[in-house]
């Protein structure tokens, strides 16, 4: 661990008082490393997941850099520009930067679809410094001429596996397209599949990389989350998943399931087993989507019920419990799932019921994350004698479908619609 505090980098103070009431003391790996690289200009190439403290790590450099150079606003025109995958994760890189920069004057604006376009077209016609976005909306918004890009300082691409999984490139390729050459670029990935390899090729100029996740990245949770699977027959789950919640300690708990009909349907039922839960899903409408993400961050609901592609925009510290209630569809799913517990030092517990049909691909998680995952039988709905069937290794056949080699990481088809 990092013994430098945020006054160290010679932030302007503003930056270092906010850190402080942030709770920040002392920097993380990524932020130790990149803070200084981006306040001298260099362009970042950074391998990093959520949770390791990496929206600090290029929001306040660049709040550093935009407050020395005392520019006035231009209408349509951001000095500063952040494209995220999700509408979730711009709002929360957003809340970010507003925390960072208080006490800075600072003018941003968020945008993204599945709203009304109004009022970030009048926000943005007044002058803005940071500009967050998905790539759709930006899109719609360039080609309406309400965003010039012509004389941008700073581009970040944030989560950009995530972006390629969502289908995103060729909205990145017409938004690079209007960027100017003389930018400063920092790229982040939690993976760098060969799509992202290129794709920072493009846009980079003598990166400095940094890499701070392992180099298997199906043991980057391991040292923090305790994981355990949970043998169950299928008509059980719901039995179990509501056993849990009520007879065990528990905090905030994040349950996964494959489809969002799933998700709906197991809100459902537990809500009628008096066990308050919300689910959240790309059918939700974006209020919806808000307000739900909103009380999970506060605490209002314990308990949320997500889709792996609607997770991907919770970036929520403090989830004491993510539980699989569905088998993930391939192995880098189960890695992103599990690594939404146990962050920022904090211990997590990540739960898999599997049936008999789902042994095969918990072989090949265990085999990607190169460890057996202890089977927990203290539970009424135990079904025994399949813990036997996980003995031998999987199949060559079988692990090539669970997505530890060619394809893997793209379950997902949906484009920006899903």
């Amino acid at each position: 661990m990092s013994n430098k505090t945020f006054a160290d980098f010679g932030l302007v103070k503003p930056l270092v008082k906010a850190a402080a009431a942030e709770q920040y003391h002392t920097a993380t790996p990524i932020q130790e490393a990149a803070i200084p690289k981006i306040m001298m200009g260099r362009d970042i190439l950074g391998v990093a997941q959520t949770g390791t403290g990496k929206t600090a790590a290029f929001a306040m450099p660049i709040l550093h850099r935009i407050s020395k150079e005392k520019r006035s606003m231009t209408s349509r025109t951001p000095r500063v520009l952040v494209l995220s995958p999700t509408r979730e994760l711009a709002t929360q890189i957003s809340e970010r930067f507003l925390a960072y920069g208080k006490k800075m004057n600072l003018n941003l604006i968020t945008v993204f679809g599945g709203v009304n376009q109004n009022p970030q077209v009048r926000a943005l016609k007044k002058g803005v410094h940071v500009l967050v976005a998905t790539p759709g909306r930006l899109i719609d918004l360039i080609n309406q001429g309400h965003v010039e890009l012509d004389r941008l300082q700073f581009f970040v691409l944030d989560e950009a596996d995530r972006m390629l999984d969502m289908g995103f490139l060729p909205d990145l390729k017409r938004i690079v397209k209007e960027l100017p050459a003389k930018r400063q670029s920092l790229f982040f990935s939690a993976t760098m599949p060969p799509e992202a390899v290129e794709l920072a090729d493009e846009l980079l100029y003598k990166p400095v990389r940094i890499d701070v996740t392992p180099d298997d990245p199906g043991t980057s949770t391991s040292d923090l989350v305790e994981q355990k699977v949970m043998h169950v027959e299928y008509q059980k789950k719901i039995s179990l998943l509501s056993n849990i919640l009520i007879r065990r300690p528990v905090g905030r708990v994040l349950v996964f399931t494959r489809t969002k009909h799933g998700a709906d349907r197991v809100a459902k039922d537990l809500n009628k087993r008096d066990v308050p839960t919300a689910a959240i899903h790309g059918d939700k409408s974006q209020n919806a989507r808000t307000r739900i993400l909103q009380d999970f961050k506060k605490g209002k609901t314990l308990i949320l019920i997500a889709t792996d592609l609607a997770a991907r925009g919770i970036d929520v510290d403090g989830i004491s419990h993510v539980i699989n209630y569905d088998m993930p569809h391939d192995c880098d799913s189960y890695v992103h799932r599990v690594g939404r517990t146990g962050r920022a030092g904090q211990e997590g517990v990540a739960l898999t019921f599997c049936m008999a049909e789902d042994i095969d691909q918990l072989r090949a998680i265990e085999q990607h994350i190169q460890r057996k995952l202890e089977v927990d039988s203290q539970h009424p709905y135990h079904v025994p004698g399949l813990e036997e069937l996980t003995a031998s290794p999987p199949s060559k056949h079988r692990r090539s479908e669970g997505g530890s080699q060619k394809g893997r990481g793209r379950p997902y088809s949906g484009g920006r619609h899903s």
